[in-house]
């Protein structure tokens, strides 16, 4: 489950009656200072799902990622539900888009996630001796569409850290990929319980998986607040063969773009999914919450071979690395759009004939997805966006995009 997403769900009814007169919990208002460039998004259109909505014999909510395979037209969603409404699982789904709108998805399966003994994960109130009760937060297809690999941000009271996982389109598991020692919370140091792996990217090599935490390591630092972005955020590159660490780069988040309008509630940003652009990019999803104020959200596009190698620094200091520079790719709010809880983002299929971009190749669509948190004063939000390549790189959206 996200960050806020535990908060909202304690507070919401009570904020519900108590903020009447007041802005909607989940409204986001403008920052004050918003950035001058260009979107480098065009909105196609935005499609949701009402909270409490039933598919095969589950309630669909918590979805926290989202991938889509190409030869199978199929969009694979991930739902953060630790068991408790029912057993953790992955919903399939079509969505339909044009040059101007977006269609309700239609989904298309639900399967239940398993164990690597076999069973279903058991809720937390029932947990199984040796077995975690995850919070799955991102997932990718793995090459040829028989597999995928998904995050849990672990069960840290019960003694399970993140975990990265390899299952069967069925949900059946395959194996669990061993993360380098560090990633396991120590007293002070590691990462910081419901801030772990919340962003996935696979690279086009099919192997390499970039693994992002959503806020910062204990040693490293504080968390964004509204008057600083705060420690930076480790994005680590490992081999799903072998677990083994590649490459790391520190993050630099935003500060939270609003102060809470609450005087209790939490105000936070972090990277809640991360997406490869091409051998060397990454898209990084930005996403904020202050109570009271609501939702916001920003995309980046960074170049993994900038900025430091991180892998050797048990603790960051402003002295011992340097961050690669973010280039804006889109706030959120220019976009004229009130978001909800964005978690998941995946390329879509192309817009024939570059769509309103102004390219004569077919043109790249991101789709994001929000998790709900099951909270009935929010919605699953799916939205759809032409993406305006910075280096020009129309039609190859994402796997194949030349990067300079």
């Amino acid at each position: 489950m996200s960050a806020p997403g535990r908060a909202r769900r304690v507070l919401a009814q009570a904020l519900l009656l108590a903020m009447a007169g007041c802005a909607p919990l989940a409204t986001r208002l403008p920052p004050p200072q918003p950035p001058a460039q260009a979107p480098l998004l065009r909105l196609i259109g935005t499609a949701t799902v009402p909270p409490l909505t039933r598919y095969g014999g589950t309630t669909v909510g918590g979805l926290s990622g989202i991938d889509y395979n190409a030869a199978q037209d199929t969009y694979l969603l991930i739902s953060d539900d630790r068991s408790s409404h029912d057993p953790a699982r992955i919903y399939t789904a079509r969505l339909r888009y044009d040059a101007t709108a977006l269609a309700p998805p239609e989904f298309t399966g639900v399967h239940t996630l398993l164990h690597a003994g076999g069973r279903p994960y058991a809720p937390w109130l029932r947990a199984h001796p040796g077995m975690d009760v995850p919070d799955a937060e991102a997932v990718r297809w793995l090459p040829g569409g028989a597999q995928f690999v998904w995050t849990s941000e672990g069960d840290f009271s019960r003694g399970f850290g993140p975990q990265l996982r390899v299952s069967r389109a069925d949900g059946a598991a395959v194996r669990d990929v061993a993360l380098p020692a560090r990633f396991t919370p120590q007293a002070g140091s590691g990462p910081r319980s419901n801030g772990t792996l919340e962003g996935l990217a696979l690279a086009p090599d099919g192997r390499t998986a970039w693994l992002s935490m959503e806020l910062p390591w204990r040693q490293d630092g504080p968390p964004a607040t509204p008057a600083s972005g705060g420690a930076p955020v480790r994005i680590t590159a490992i081999d799903l063969v072998s677990g083994q660490a590649l490459r790391q780069i520190a993050y630099p988040p935003d500060a939270v773009p609003q102060a809470r309008r609450l005087p209790w509630g939490p105000q936070m940003n972090g990277v809640s999914e991360i997406l490869a652009d091409g051998a060397h990019h990454l898209l990084v999803l930005e996403r904020a919450y202050s109570a009271g104020a609501g939702f916001a959200a920003r995309l980046y596009r960074i170049d993994t071979r900038a900025g430091s190698d991180t892998l050797a620094l048990d603790a960051l200091t402003p002295a011992n690395h340097h961050s690669p520079p973010k280039t804006l790719v889109a706030d959120f709010a220019a976009l004229g759009l009130d978001v909800d809880n964005l978690e998941g983002m995946t390329w879509g299929p192309s817009l024939p004939g570059g769509g309103a971009g102004g390219s004569t190749a077919g043109s790249c669509v991101l789709v994001f997805v929000s998790d709900d948190n099951f909270n009935p004063a929010q919605v699953t939000q799916f939205i759809a966006a032409e993406y305006l390549d910075p280096q020009g790189g129309h039609g190859r959206c994402g796997t194949t995009a030349p990067s300079p």
